[in-house]
């Protein structure tokens, strides 16, 4: 089934909503230059606020809504001030920085602050844009997000994309979730709705947004990084990861400390190592270089940060194998975070030397950094809480150091001496992941308006690449080879995603299916889907995993019993005359079968289907991943697994 237009593809075509924290409309990268006229089907509403009027509004941002006190009150004549909630406006440049990156105009000439310059650009630069602020200064309730999806849904938008999600320790199921329940009324409409999957990582178990009607969204690194130079007293240097304004230089250095050394009185030593709030001693502390252990998660960096600042240190080097690779952002403040074994040796040299000394530099850009893309360290992973027959997170984007627009700098130590502040910044998160994919998607659909979003979602799932810069398979934070529970089927394609040559349809009947199986009385599925489905007579977790998913997971393969067969449904949307030859790539001891290993497609016939068969009776107990791949000489479509074998 190939599709094709009569008129060139309009990317403007494509309507982005973004539920967040609300956006900061006068940033370049929401200017509509180029832009034509708002589509006709467009029925949403640009709200004023106290601060934000209809004006603000272009062809580029054709909507915004907010869901705070929409009108204020007036008592003794005198107007009560009005809050950031009130109005569409950004207060926290979340939204901003998600909503350029999903759909942001093409600026060039930007940075932060010289860092990580060039040309910024979005997903989908030509795509519109329509902001649903439900998010505020007290949190992101559920009831305003299902409220903004519902709105998005009846506005005409295309594309749903949610940077939100609740702990991980605190999840919903599918019914009792407002994301799950308001993304499956937009499914039900053929919207997608694209999720952050959280950033809980990396522990398993941890992913959020998980119902399989969502697309699920972890987070990489990109092949660009930002280092400090810890320059020590010996002459050695030491390369640290940093986002850092420092105003040190060559020319001078300052005394070192390790923060047990200028610990204050009666402070435990765990304690001043991580630098707590109230270890360190004021006296000790000023006009040193510490360096602190990041042992305890519990205290983030900002906070490590804030004490040896407010101390009157010079400057900070943090240890913390984990979270360098995440560049922190000190602002003005000198900083500079390395790994366990460069910590040693800084720390060695302090017990071995009278007046150790050290200097911090400014930041710099290091292009090109091997190995990427890598599972950002803090990227939640899965399987899901509630089933493991849907692998989850289904694919992993750009969610490390990522530059976009931001609502202007105003706290003090953020800009650096003689700059102006930015428009735009650096942020970390499955949230600057989650609208690399909505961008990838609209680019798809600006392409193949008459693909459904389980076609265009499928056709990214399945041409992701697993593959680093270096031609390595994908690794993790800890260096090993990443798995499908960290980055679902691999990192998004969007060029190669545009030709699949096959595609998985998933319907709205197969997530009501999901849901019988699931175990929801059919009464409550109803309820929820506003529909007269009648559940199949059989309903039990394992048919889960027969849903046509462009991926397969298995919770319990049991090898004393006989091999579990898998059905998958392939429409064609390459060449109307196709043979595919299918290849198995599981790991020893799980026999992988797939019937029939060949498939033919002729004109007038876009569907086939197929069966993998998985035995465990040899395999490794555990989850064991891999692929099935179907290739016909150009077109290769990879089906990856993950089979629990018990």
């Amino acid at each position: 089934m190939q599709y094709k237009h009569k008129h060139p593809p309009m990317s403007s075509d494509v309507i982005i909503g973004m539920i967040d924290t609300g956006i900061w409309p006068e940033s370049p990268s929401f200017n509509d230059d180029g832009i034509g006229e708002i589509p006709s089907r467009w029925k949403g509403v640009c709200m004023e606020g106290y601060d934000f009027k209809k004006s603000n509004c272009n062809r580029k941002l054709i909507g915004a809504r907010y869901y705070g006190s929409i009108q204020r009150t007036y008592s003794n004549n005198k107007t009560h001030m009005a809050k950031p909630d009130d109005s569409p406006r950004d207060f926290d440049g979340h939204g901003t920085h998600t909503t350029s990156i999903a759909a942001g105009a093409k600026v060039a000439n930007v940075s932060y602050h010289n860092l990580a310059g060039g040309t910024a650009r979005g997903g989908s630069p030509s795509s519109r844009i329509a902001i649903y602020k439900a998010c505020t200064l007290d949190g992101c309730s559920g009831s305003t997000i299902l409220k903004a999806i519902d709105d998005a849904i009846k506005d005409g938008v295309d594309i749903i994309s949610i940077s939100i999600g609740m702990s991980s320790l605190f999840q919903s199921d599918y019914l009792n979730d407002p994301i799950a329940i308001g993304s499956f009324h937009a499914q039900q409409m053929d919207i997608m709705v694209v999720c952050s999957g959280g950033n809980d990582g990396p522990d398993f178990y941890s992913i959020v947004n998980s119902a399989p009607w969502i697309f699920t969204v972890a987070a990489s690194n990109i092949d660009r990084d930002f280092q400090s130079s810890v320059l020590l007293g010996n002459g050695k240097t030491f390369q640290g990861s940093a986002i850092s304004f420092s105003n040190l230089n060559r020319s001078r250095y300052y005394p070192l400390a390790f923060g047990e050394d200028v610990a204050a009185k009666f402070t435990p030593i765990s304690e001043s190592r991580n630098c707590y709030p109230g270890s360190l001693d004021t006296q000790k502390v000023a006009g040193k270089i510490v360096v602190c252990t990041d042992n305890d998660l519990n205290i983030p960096r900002q906070i490590k940060k804030l004490v040896v600042e407010d101390a009157r240190a010079k400057g900070l080097i943090l240890v913390s194998e984990d979270e360098k690779i995440i560049p922190f952002d000190s602002g003005t403040f000198p900083f500079a975070e390395v790994g366990n074994l460069s910590g040693l040796q800084i720390i060695k040299y302090i017990n071995d030397t009278k007046n150790p000394t050290a200097t911090i530099l400014p930041a710099r850009d290091v292009p090109r950094y091997r190995p990427a893309p890598t599972v950002a360290y803090f990227s939640s992973r899965g399987p899901g809480q509630y089933t493991e027959n849907i692998l989850k997170p289904d694919i992993m984007a750009p969610g490390v150091t990522i530059l976009a627009a931001m609502i202007p700098e105003k706290e003090a130590g953020s800009v650096p001496l003689g700059n102006k502040p930015s428009g735009y910044a650096i942020k970390s998160g499955t949230s600057m992941a989650c609208p690399h994919v909505t961008g990838a998607a609209a680019f798809i659909k600006s392409f193949h308006h008459r693909w459904s979003t389980s076609m265009i979602k499928s056709a990214l799932m399945t041409t992701a690449t697993i593959y680093d810069n270096t031609g390595k398979p994908l690794q993790n934070s800890s260096h090993h080879f990443a798995n499908p529970h960290e980055v679902g089927v691999g990192e998004i394609n969007p060029h190669k995603a545009l030709n699949p040559g096959l595609v998985f349809e998933t319907t709205t009947e197969d997530y009501l299916q999901f849901l019988c199986y699931y175990g929801y009385p059919e009464k409550n599925i109803r309820s929820m889907s506003k529909t007269n489905f009648n559940c199949p007579r059989i309903n039990i977790d394992r048919l889960i995993s027969n849903i046509n998913y462009p991926s397969i997971s298995i919770s319990n393969l049991d090898r004393h019993k006989p091999a579990q067969t898998i059905k998958r449904t392939v429409t064609n949307v390459g060449c109307p005359n196709a043979t595919y030859i299918s290849r198995v790539h599981a790991p020893v001891g799980l026999e992988v079968k797939v019937f029939p290993n060949k498939i033919a497609f002729i004109e007038g016939l876009t569907r086939v289907s197929f069966k993998v068969l998985f035995d465990g009776k040899e395999a490794s107990s555990g989850y064991n991943f891999g692929s099935v791949t179907w290739f016909d000489g150009r077109h290769s479509i990879r089906l990856s697994f993950a089979v629990n074998v018990e």
